[in-house]
């Protein structure tokens, strides 16, 4: 009987896969497959249905087995658990490929649609802004709190933080001499105005 559904393990170098007959018996059991040879795998079934968690690559892969004429489906991690049937202690590769196969079949399963190289590079600029601007929160709360113990308390504004950290440094008063030349400050095109994280004080180290 022809496979109908693959369910695939994804991860960095090894992938289990787990395929099901019409008849919902296992005809496929690869427990490790390699990453040069999962492709090769996939793209030798008759067209089928194709299923992964929507983690980390699947949306790469989901644009590599389609292309062999498969219908992916990604499926959210937290609605695979329920299916393993070993439960969380017998969590294993082809224990999650064979649940991710059993997840793909039920009727009233949700899906995750499929991201297109375009939509993933738009993302990934989203993504690496949020990070910087995580980085810039980060490092303007350091900044406060350094200075905090030498009583001066700052302002929370990036440009305020920016302006009277730079002024207690010329004020020899304001630090001890070690503190003032631990760090170089940012001039007035520092990119803590933007998002970056390598803001307003570098170590001179």
């Amino acid at each position: 009987m022809a496979i109908l559904y693959v369910g695939i393990d994804l991860a960095k170098n090894v992938f289990a896969v787990h395929g099901v007959d019409e008849s919902g018996k296992p005809a496929l059991l690869r427990p490790s497959v390699s990453r040069a040879r999962l492709r090769e795998l996939i793209a030798g079934l008759p067209p089928c249905t194709v299923a992964m968690e929507a983690c980390t690559g699947a949306h790469h892969w989901a644009r590599l087995f389609a292309v062999h004429g498969h219908t992916v489906r990604l499926i959210a991690p937290k609605f695979v658990t329920p299916y393993r049937m070993s439960g969380a202690r017998g969590k294993t590769d082809a224990a999650d490929a064979a649940a991710i196969c059993e997840a793909v079949q039920r009727p009233n399963m949700r899906f995750v649609p499929g991201k297109s190289e375009q939509q993933q590079s738009q993302l990934m600029v989203h993504r690496a802004r949020q990070g910087y601007v995580q980085a810039r929160t980060a490092c303007i709360n350091r900044i406060r709190g350094l200075l905090a113990e030498f009583g001066h308390v700052l302002a929370l504004k990036a440009d305020t933080v920016r302006r009277q950290a730079a002024g207690l440094r010329e004020h020899r008063s304001a630090l001890s001499r070690c503190a003032r030349s631990s760090w170089s400050w940012g001039d007035a095109s520092s990119p803590i105005r933007t998002t970056r994280p390598y803001v307003l004080l570098r170590p001179n180290v």
